[in-house]
């Protein structure tokens, strides 16, 4: 078994992930394309304090583009354009391509009776409601769940008696319809899922695909292993939420094959998973700012470890127990992860509010800062504020605000 530097894994796991290389000068619906084929998945989220989860990480990786590509892509569908990503549960909710809709059939089959405990009391006191939200899908097309409670004559006020989502049971029964598989997202306006037929949202050669598990599964654990470059079983496992009996074999088979190489990596407590043919650059440059559900750093234990990283996401911890704040991107600058930023786009104002900014230990702050600027100011333009307001939180803010 060879062994790996850690600044080797590092810059393998960042070139797999579409670092390191020169930025498109116009980017296009191919463009934004080629970041899927990097990261397998983008992340979904409800959070919208900067840009949708989904967004971020393509302008890491790309610069600024226009974000209607990629809403074109996932969720509207022409002859000459069809569709090309779908959402389905992977690292949690998220955007793959549509061929890889197929890979989820057995996730689809575990779920028949409900994805989680409330689903399961919802279909058992309400047994005939998946089949009328699907009537009412299959005649009115593309609805949103308060859409199809109207067509059913359900709309009625929602309990109030405990926090959280607060979803009504038509709701619910549409999460669990599109969980096992016969719904699908047709569109989103607002943000909002229009569920429509699976039927007739993806193609019906994708439809007919089947695949057993440990098929599905090998080929799940093949694609994690493409978007990491380099990984520990628990890495590869994370990406598409796999279970380790799953993901053992499946690993054990691809080294068979030559897929994978077992290696050791310096500073790592255990085996790593090296994909054949990723590339390991001599050395990353560039800057990027990281959404804290980017695919490079959402598996927080594998930050941890390549970048000496310690990330938590803090929005659902009280204001005054934050260390760093409400909705933290992590700094990318040169191969490394030196800096973080609390980021606020105030659109109302046209402003973007940095509240905190925080060098890694032992940086060169004023270089961070210098370069740190300059990616605020792309994104604020991206994003299209006219202003950088930073506040007086972190080591980083006085050098950020002279200079930005």
């Amino acid at each position: 078994m060879r062994t790996m530097t850690a600044a080797a894994a590092r810059r393998t796991a960042l070139a797999a992930q579409g670092f390191g290389v020169a930025r498109p000068a116009s980017p296009d619906r191919r463009t934004v394309l080629r970041v899927l084929e990097k990261t397998q998945v983008l992340q979904l989220d409800s959070v919208s304090a900067v840009v949708r989860a989904h967004y971020a990480p393509v302008f890491s990786r790309i610069g600024p583009y226009d974000r209607t590509l990629l809403d074109e892509a996932a969720w509207s569908h022409a002859a000459r354009r069809p569709r090309r990503l779908v959402e389905y549960w992977a690292h949690e909710a998220a955007m793959l391509p549509v061929e890889d809709w197929p890979l989820m059939r057995w996730r689809m089959a575990r779920y028949r009776n409900g994805r989680w405990g409330g689903a399961r009391q919802v279909l058992e006191r309400n047994p005939s409601l998946p089949k009328d939200v699907l009537e009412v899908v299959r005649e009115f097309g593309p609805s949103t769940a308060g859409e199809v409670e109207k067509h059913l004559e359900l709309d009625r006020p929602r309990s109030k008696d405990h926090w959280g989502w607060n979803y009504s049971d038509t709701k619910v029964v549409c999460e669990q319809l599109f969980a096992t598989g016969e719904l699908s997202v047709g569109k989103r306006v607002g943000f909002q899922r229009h569920y429509d037929l699976t039927e007739r949202v993806l193609p019906q050669q994708v439809l007919a695909r089947e695949l057993d598990e440990s098929e599905a599964v090998r080929e799940l654990v093949r694609r994690s292993a493409t978007a990491l470059g380099i990984g520990t079983e628990p890495d590869l496992r994370d990406y598409y939420r796999l279970h380790r009996s799953q993901t053992e074999p499946a690993i054990a088979d691809l080294v068979d094959s030559g897929e994978l190489e077992q290696v050791r990596v310096d500073g790592w407590d255990r085996p790593a998973y090296l994909r054949a043919g990723a590339r390991v650059p001599r050395r990353i440059t560039g800057a990027a700012l990281l959404c804290p559900f980017d695919p490079l750093i959402f598996f927080r234990p594998r930050t941890e470890r390549i970048f000496d990283f310690h990330y938590r996401i803090e929005i659902y911890t009280p204001e005054h127990k934050r260390v760093h704040g409400y909705y933290v991107f992590a700094f990318l600058l040169d191969g490394e992860l030196v800096a973080r930023v609390d980021l606020r786009a105030e659109r109302a104002s046209g402003r973007l509010l940095v509240p905190g900014a925080f060098a890694e230990p032992d940086r060169d702050t004023p270089h961070v800062a210098a370069e740190l600027a300059r990616s605020l100011r792309e994104l604020a333009d991206w994003l299209e504020l006219d202003t950088i307001e930073v506040g007086e939180r972190g080591d980083l803010a006085a050098l950020l605000t002279a200079v930005a």
